[in-house]
């Protein structure tokens, strides 16, 4: 699959996800779009996968993740 925009990529799903429910397809067009869902959730998993390492790598200190800090401050005082 050639490299597109997440947001592309879960309209996309959400689109194919609305024609499955609606029923209106034929076996053979409903198993094409069941084939592309995968491959766009597998996509839209792995981008949110990479995205989280990214997020932690960026928030670690030597005392622990800087989000993690935030929110024990804010909720404490």
């Amino acid at each position: 699959m050639k490299e597109i925009k997440f947001e592309d990529a879960l309209h996309r799903l959400e689109e194919i996800v609305k024609e499955l429910e609606e029923g209106d397809v034929s076996l053979d067009d409903a198993l094409k779009l069941f084939e592309e869902g995968q491959g766009l959730l597998l996509f839209l998993r792995q981008k949110l996968n990479r995205a989280e390492v990214k997020i932690k790598e960026l928030t670690k200190t030597d005392e622990g993740f800087l989000l993690k800090d935030a929110v024990e401050t804010k909720e404490t005082g």
